[in-house]
């Protein structure tokens, strides 16, 4: 009715469109990016208050890791908004490229030429599993029986998985039973079920201390994976993104975060 005008005369004075209020979260984001490159310039804005940056990282990383990380930011950067934003390895050098994050943890994938990174440390895979369908007082799964049981797949395609990759290896295969993207589903599709999930070790710990689940040692060889800490290569770094950088590393290097 009012095209493309932003505000409109009422009884009371002006009232804002529904392109204004459509506009208004916009606007405000694009503002909000001004000022914070504005104080990414000026070396006295060492300030948070109102900033905010951007930590991509999958789901089991944030599981497993995202708490302590807010807490130890919390502690450098009080005022500070930590957004963890969904990634992975396979396109995390695109998002920090295109800046949709500023940092990223994740398991390698930082060999874009304009992209740094430093080892955080390294991790393995534990199996999760109903702790009713096991026998009592059973602590590990032979291999026999982890290839009998039904599997859950965490995978970002859902077809595949390491664990298929080691099974292949000895000649071997599973049947998954069910796929998801999402680390933190384990607790309600292994609950009730005779199913077992291969994962990385961190997640796996983290998620077995919330939910009951039990936590078995992979019967099966897989390889390592690095945990790596990613970011934009530049040489006017904004201070307050240097600052949630250092934060990490040191959190990491306390014994707590050895995975």
């Amino acid at each position: 009715m009012y095209g493309d005008q932003l505000f409109v005369r009422t009884g009371r004075g002006l009232a804002p469109t529904l392109k204004a209020n459509q506009l208004k979260p916009v606007v405000s984001d694009a503002l909000n990016k001004c000022r914070q490159s504005l104080a990414m310039v000026d070396p006295a804005a060492h300030h948070d208050d109102g900033r905010s940056v951007t930590g991509g990282m999958s789901d089991d990383f944030e599981i497993a890791y995202g708490r302590r990380l807010i807490e130890e930011i919390a502690r450098v950067a009080p005022k500070l908004r930590l957004i963890f934003r969904q990634t992975h390895s396979q396109i995390v050098a695109q998002a920090l490229m295109e800046r949709s994050i500023d940092l990223a943890i994740t398991a390698g994938g930082f060999a874009e030429r304009l992209l740094s990174r430093q080892v955080l440390g390294e991790g393995g895979y534990l199996c999760l599993a109903n702790p009713m369908s096991l026998a009592q007082g059973q602590q590990t799964i032979s291999l026999e029986e982890f290839v009998a049981r039904e599997h859950i797949l965490v995978s970002s395609g859902g077809f595949i998985g390491i664990t298929d990759e080691g099974l292949a290896a000895l000649g071997l295969s599973r049947r998954v039973w069910a796929s998801t993207t999402h680390f933190a589903a384990l607790p309600h599709l292994l609950k009730g079920s005779q199913a077992v999930a291969t994962i990385p070790a961190h997640a796996a710990q983290s998620i077995a201390a919330l939910s009951g689940l039990a936590l078995l040692p992979c019967p099966l060889a897989l390889p390592r994976y690095p945990i790596e800490l990613g970011w934009r290569t530049s040489t006017q770094l904004d201070p307050l993104v240097l600052k949630v950088r250092e934060a990490i590393v040191a959190s990491f290097a306390c014994s707590i975060w050895q995975p």
